[in-house]
């Protein structure tokens, strides 16, 4: 429904906080919160946060209730985890893991009427900061968008948990985040509507532009230092910008092809496994040619994300050139109604997408070999 008065609007959480071990004083930013929060973490995580969250919500007098995570931020997890809230009469939800976990947990707590808290133990995504979740079927097939009124009142990321987790995480985030630039400009240029509800703000953009300036600075000695499992100024910039900054920037500057492409993949069961921001490089890589970038610019995007370790070929997503009925599923999920394609400053049909998606192969594989880069590897779901 369009508005008769087009607002330009900028949205984010009530409060922002980043550092190594910030985690042990997560008690103490919850205590404005709420006095009785309920935990999501699914064993995995809570096998190595439980010591450090409990020592702090007990400090700060708060009792700690710890539940599991399903596993996939479907409606049915969603319903169960508002079951929960009520039976523990719980007046604060916090989410501890990664984007899925994520999801759930805000959704959940907006359809209780609590507020909501995201403490992500990667940087793999800008799910913690933004007001609206990713909702999944129960076999991981993409649903909808949930819109909520608000972001979260708190976002608490410990750089030493990154730091700690897989560098495929971290650099899983860097190509969600490499994206935010990419789609804000296009929007800017469209004059469409952001995530926010209006036209985007020169805030939105510019912390959007600012995320992709710290990335291509920063990206690939972060991904050393978690490699090592040690945090520097360079892992703090790239968690910042994957999180923060992408967060803001995909939410007030505007999304695009990018994310639309991605949602058009998990369309494809043989992409299914790989991360957000694997299947959202290959969004941000086609819509580059779909805008017909300078061969300069596709050419330094694809040097730049083999070496993050991010997928540029159909191969590495589980596709191939080849499958035209595949290519076409994808582009027709992409480019549905209401998807964020269509924000882009000039209209993408299913075969101008379908085509687009084909090139990347041949194209990415030419400037890997010219760059003395790696061969693509074929990816293969585990079913």
């Amino acid at each position: 429904m369009s508005n008769p008065i087009s607002v330009r609007t900028m949205i984010s959480p009530a409060r922002y906080v980043q550092g190594k071990g910030a985690i042990h004083r997560v008690g103490e930013f919850l205590t404005p919160l709420g006095s009785k929060p309920l935990i999501v973490a699914d064993d995995l995580v809570w096998g190595f946060v439980a010591h450090d969250v409990e020592a702090s919500l007990t400090a700060a007098g708060l009792p700690t209730t710890r539940v599991g995570f399903g596993g996939v931020p479907s409606a049915n997890e969603v319903n169960r985890l508002t079951g929960l809230i009520a039976e523990h009469q719980a007046d604060v939800i916090v989410a501890v893991g990664g984007g899925s976990t994520i999801d759930a947990v805000k959704a959940s707590g907006f359809a209780s009427g609590i507020r909501w808290v995201t403490v992500p133990t990667v940087a793999s995504t800008d799910a913690p900061t933004s007001a609206l979740s990713v909702i999944y079927t129960d076999d991981g097939v993409f649903e909808e968008y949930r819109f909520f009124p608000r972001n979260p009142d708190l976002v608490l990321v410990d750089t030493q948990l990154v730091a700690n987790a897989p560098a495929s995480f971290l650099a899983a985030g860097v190509g969600d985040a490499l994206a935010t630039w990419l789609e804000a400009r296009a929007t800017s240029l469209a004059f469409t509507t952001t995530m926010a509800g209006g036209l985007p703000t020169l805030t939105g953009t510019a912390l959007a532009r600012l995320s992709w300036d710290v990335l291509w600075e920063n990206a690939l000695p972060a991904l050393d230092a978690v490699r090592d499992n040690v945090v520097t100024p360079a892992l703090e910039k790239v968690v910042e910008a994957n999180t923060l900054l992408s967060g803001l920037g995909f939410e007030s500057g505007g999304l695009a092809a990018a994310h639309a492409i991605h949602n058009g993949l998990t369309a494809a069961a043989q992409t299914h496994g790989l991360a957000h921001g694997q299947k959202v490089n290959i969004g941000s890589l086609t819509q580059l040619v779909l805008e017909g970038a300078p061969s300069a610019d596709i050419r330094d995007f694809v040097e730049f994300t083999t070496r993050v370790g991010l997928p540029n070929t159909l191969t590495e997503v589980g596709l191939s050139p080849d499958d035209d009925e595949d290519l076409r599923r994808v582009a027709e999920a992409a480019t549905v109604p209401g998807e964020t394609i269509h924000n882009m400053p000039f209209p993408v049909g299913v075969d101008d997408l379908a085509s687009a998606l084909k090139s990347i192969e041949r194209l990415s594989a030419g400037i890997r070999t010219r760059a003395g880069l790696p061969e693509p590897v074929q990816y293969k779901a585990k079913h």
